[in-house]
């Protein structure tokens, strides 16, 4: 294992396009942590120069405390799995996993305890025979996993690694990473732009926009409180609704936040008044798209039972106690801080 720190880091393309500036960042060790963002973010370059793929234009990178800023990739102690596998099409599976280790001239009888250990934790074991034309994405991308297990590195690195695969696909691979990393109780380093992904793999998210960091820490204290107006309506499915306008300033902001599933709803009373627009059904859940002449457009999340139709008029309140406030400039405001609507406002409850 080895623990990962960025220090005033920056990255300016022929020099004069600056992608990343001035950003830090400390990686636990043994830590999943997954860097997430919209594309362009700069995420994928971040990780590019951990692993030595980019060089950086300021700033110092250490691996296991040892200055890695120049060190060439395979110097660093890291393994990285790629979004499009890289395997070799006319090698086996077991050669594909030990090629690094054949070019290092490690021993072979070392070489295969290390590749019958990767396909044991991998489930690979029944098809080291096969070549990559044999197998499905997700066992693809395990082979691509084996490679770099084998190595034995101090970080994984993870470029987008699920992006390839059909949505069921991606569901089991997500487990089978999170199994394998308290397996091996190693860090990784792992880029999505699926908050999905990085909601359900992370012990550290770190939410990056426009070349910086906007928030990082566990997933569901950025998912309870966000900092930014960026990383509240970036973190959660669906998202969480936004209200700007009269209604915010009722409350002291310039944005109000509320959850899908911190809205109540009632067909005879409520403070808000809204029309379904669209039910959609999930099985266990149900989210209903509304649209309301004081708020906008909102999602309630509902039961999946629920007897909802177009057209059907409904009364939402929030639950006080789950709005989020930020101000202009998009910064959650202090706690406190957020007013109670005017005794005006709070008169206009719908009956």
């Amino acid at each position: 294992m080895a623990e990962v720190t960025l220090r005033d880091i920056e990255k300016t393309f022929h020099g004069k396009t600056t992608v990343i500036p001035d950003l830090n960042l400390h990686i636990e060790d043994g830590s999943f942590t997954v860097l997430v963002g919209p594309s362009g973010c700069g995420k994928s370059t971040l990780l590019r120069m951990i692993a030595g793929l980019e060089t950086v234009t300021q700033g110092t990178i250490t691996i296991g405390g040892e200055d890695v800023t120049t060190a060439e990739p395979s110097d660093r102690d890291i393994a990285m799995v790629f979004q499009s596998y890289a395997l070799y099409p006319h090698m086996t599976v077991a050669r594909n996993i030990d090629f690094g280790m054949r070019l290092a001239k490690v021993p072979t009888e070392e070489r295969e305890a290390k590749v019958a250990e990767a396909a044991r934790l991998l489930n690979l074991e029944d098809l080291l025979e096969r070549k990559p034309a044999e197998l499905s994405g997700g066992q693809r991308q395990r082979v691509a996993i084996g490679r770099a297990i084998v190595r034995s590195p101090g970080v994984f690195l993870f470029d987008e690694p699920l992006s390839n695969l059909d949505a069921s696909l991606r569901n089991r691979m997500r487990v089978e990473l999170a199994e394998l990393h308290q397996r091996l109780d190693t860090t990784m380093v792992y880029v999505t732009h699926d908050q999905v992904e990085a909601m359900t793999l992370a012990d550290c998210i770190v939410v990056m926009n426009a070349g910086q960091i906007e928030q990082m820490g566990k997933p569901m204290a950025l998912y309870q409180r966000p900092e930014t107006l960026f990383v509240a309506g970036f973190i959660g499915s669906p998202k969480m609704n936004l209200i700007e306008g009269e209604l915010a300033a009722a409350y002291g902001a310039t944005t109000l936040g509320i959850r899908p599933e911190h809205l109540e709803v009632s067909r005879e009373k409520g403070e808000w008044k809204g029309r379904v627009r669209f039910i959609e059904k999930l099985g266990a859940d149900s989210f209903a798209y509304i649209d309301s002449e004081q708020t906008g457009p909102l999602t309630v999340r509902l039961s999946g039972d629920v007897d909802l139709s177009h057209g059907d008029t409904l009364f939402i309140t929030p639950q006080q106690a789950q709005l989020h406030a930020f101000d202009a400039d998009g910064k959650r405001l202090p706690d406190g801080a957020l007013q109670q609507p005017s005794t005006r406002h709070e008169s206009s409850l719908y009956h």
